[in-house]
């Protein structure tokens, strides 16, 4: 060791940029006495993987757990004693061993929020059993206790394999008394699993330290090995996030268990640019259901589980912006539009509007809908603002305040009056969706009965006056001839606000190739959504269906043309990005893809800008 300390500076000063970037790991720490311990084999193990540790001491304080959570860029759970079984709702079995509870509800908070925040996380031994128990699995008090579940059998008379459920306990013993570093038996892993591509072999041999296991993984989670008994060795996410739990201690496997701390290191750095990338550009999603259910009393301000947007999960998923339409559904012919909405849940939460509720109309409900969009802006002012222009937007993100557009998604609003689009222009709407799921005095639907053979004659009128007025005509839910239609008739480019490819997923929703190309060779851009029967017809659907759907948005129209419109709360929703605080995953697997930062910037909006400043050019 060279005690002159101005030497070991020297080395930092010979140097610029002084450090490089690495992402940093918060570790949770034991709790043994009046202690907060670590062995020191995690944090070298995180070093050696190219991340810096910091070490999370058992504060269950709500304050500082959320501003740990703000400095880290991934996570990971250590071993330790027992997790009291009264978070799982169960009484003690007679086996259990040493809980802690110092660690319990710390550790449990900050795996649920990290959660939140789509921060990566690895959980070791007790780790990967606070992920289930955080995230709604199951943990096993004794292995040696029957458990595991064997759900087939043969039955001898009929020779058939019948389901019938049996329970039996481990049968090899999961606590060694060799050298930690000593494997002491085998893991079978799972194919096609993170695991499987990080160790690339069906079998690996692990050190085994625990009488406790996964019972049960929950919705969040797979099982990705197990033992030669059955238990559960490790889990991984099913909504393609980098979640890893193991049963085993990889801290103290050298090399071999390093390659899960540089996987963990590696997921932490991309969403460590991913942040980066959203603290320089804006993010705007051109359409979400939202506010249909504003009027029943929910609460934008808290972090409300019966809608998909709030201030809560889109400061966890660092999401900016977001057009929120009025929806009005379609009346068939011969029936009221007062018959498609929920008149008296509507006068239930709003007693002060119960005359006008019972003359409501399309254009006053559109109206109503737009009124408590500004109510709640006006309640949450110091962290949400109104965005009627671009210049909104960018004003708004520096000022730190996330943004709503007021949008229309059904020509019905206008009430047949082309007076009415002046009037919702000076409200602030960006655009109108011409139709919905049924044709209207417009133009025909996707869904609909071609009444008019494409746009009707009114129609025509009314994309006039939006262009006159600065509004974006809006083509999604629109039948293929009323799309030409307005192509011809529209002086603006037009948009598709939420609207997949019919190539990838033919049903009538989508759009063709040769309509992305009209579009795109108009100025137009067309949105990418995510209801899975606009994504994929049949089979589970997720992030990468919509990644897909992007990416030959692309190929066909090009960068400058795409963007999303997840229509949350209108049946939007995928695993991987099931709600607003997701958003994020979509830019972190654009980065895997080697997008790069102005390109993202395109796809998260800029494109769609472009274009509404264009329009609103009157």
């Amino acid at each position: 060791m060279d005690y002159n300390l101005q030497a070991h500076l020297q080395e930092v000063y010979d140097r610029f940029p002084e450090y490089k970037n690495m992402p940093i790991i918060g570790i949770t720490t034991n709790h043994t006495d009046t202690d907060a311990t670590l062995r020191e084999v995690y944090y070298e193990q995180i070093v050696k993987a190219g991340g810096v540790p910091m070490l999370l001491p058992p504060i269950a304080d709500k304050d500082v757990i959320l501003n740990s959570l703000e400095k880290i860029d991934g996570l990971l759970l250590t071993g330790g004693g027992d997790i009291n079984p009264l978070w799982e709702g169960e009484e003690p079995s007679p086996h259990l061993h040493n809980i802690n509870a110092k660690r319990d509800l710390a550790e449990l908070m900050i795996t649920h929020l990290a959660f939140n925040r789509q921060i990566p996380i690895m959980g070791i031994c007790r780790g990967i059993q606070t992920m289930v128990t955080a995230l709604g699995g199951k943990v096993q008090q004794d292995i040696y206790e029957n458990y595991i579940e064997d759900t087939c059998s043969d039955n001898e008379k009929t020779g058939k394999t019948q389901s019938v459920a049996t329970f039996h306990s481990a049968k090899i013993k999961h606590s060694q008394d060799a050298d930690k570093a000593e494997p002491t038996h085998s893991v079978t892993v799972i194919p096609n699993t993170i695991l499987s591509s990080i160790y690339k072999t069906e079998k690996i041999f692990v050190n085994s330290y625990h009488h406790q296991s996964v019972k049960t993984p929950g919705k969040h989670f797979q099982v990705s090995a197990l033992a030669p008994d059955g238990v559960i060795e490790a889990i991984e996410s099913v909504e393609c996030k980098p979640l890893i739990g193991v049963q085993w201690h990889p801290e103290w496997m050298g090399e071999e268990g390093g390659k899960l701390f540089s996987w963990l290191v590696k997921q932490a750095s991309i969403f460590c640019s991913a942040k980066q990338v959203h603290k320089h550009i804006l993010t705007l999603d051109t359409h979400c259901d939202t506010p249909m259910f504003f009027p029943q009393g929910v609460h934008f301000e808290k972090r409300d589980p019966r809608i998909l947007y709030d201030l809560h999960k889109m400061t966890e998923g660092r999401q900016d912006a977001v057009s929120m339409v009025a929806y009005l559904p379609q009346p068939k012919k011969g029936e009221l539009f007062a018959s498609k909405i929920d008149i008296e849940g509507l006068k239930r939460y709003n007693p002060d509007l119960k005359e006008q509720l019972n003359i409501i109309t399309p254009f006053s409900y559109t109206n109503f809908i737009f009124d408590k969009i500004e109510q709640i802006v006006h309640q949450n002012s110091k962290y949400l603002a109104i965005a009627r222009t671009p210049s909104d937007l960018y004003e708004n993100k520096h000022n730190n305040k996330k943004s709503i557009i007021l949008a229309i998604e059904n020509g019905l609003a206008i009430d047949g009056k082309l007076e009415n689009i002046k009037h919702f222009a000076q409200r602030g709407v960006s655009y109108i969706t011409l139709c919905h799921n049924g044709d209207n005095d417009i133009c025909d639907s996707a869904r609909g009965s071609n009444t008019h053979g494409g746009v009707s004659l009114f129609g025509e009128k009314v994309i006039q006056e939006m262009n006159k007025n600065g509004i974006m005509v809006d083509l999604s839910h629109g039948g293929e001839k009323s799309f030409y239609d307005a192509l011809d008739i529209s002086q603006k480019p037009i948009v598709c606000s939420h609207s997949n490819s019919k190539a990838l997923c033919d049903v009538p929703r989508n759009l063709t190739d040769d309509q992305m190309r009209a579009l795109a060779a108009k100025g137009g851009v067309a949105h990418i959504t995510l209801y899975h029967g606009f994504l994929k017809t049949q089979g589970q659907v997720t992030i990468l269906n919509a990644i897909e759907h992007l990416e030959h948005a692309i190929k066909i129209m090009g960068i400058d043309h795409v963007g999303i419109g997840t229509d949350f709360d209108g049946d939007g929703t995928i695993k991987g990005m099931a709600d607003a605080s997701e958003m994020i995953n979509f830019t972190i697997h654009l980065l895997r893809r080697k997008y790069n930062e102005h390109d993202i910037e395109k796809i998260w909006g800029k494109n769609w800008l472009r274009v509404m400043a264009q329009v609103q050019q009157v």
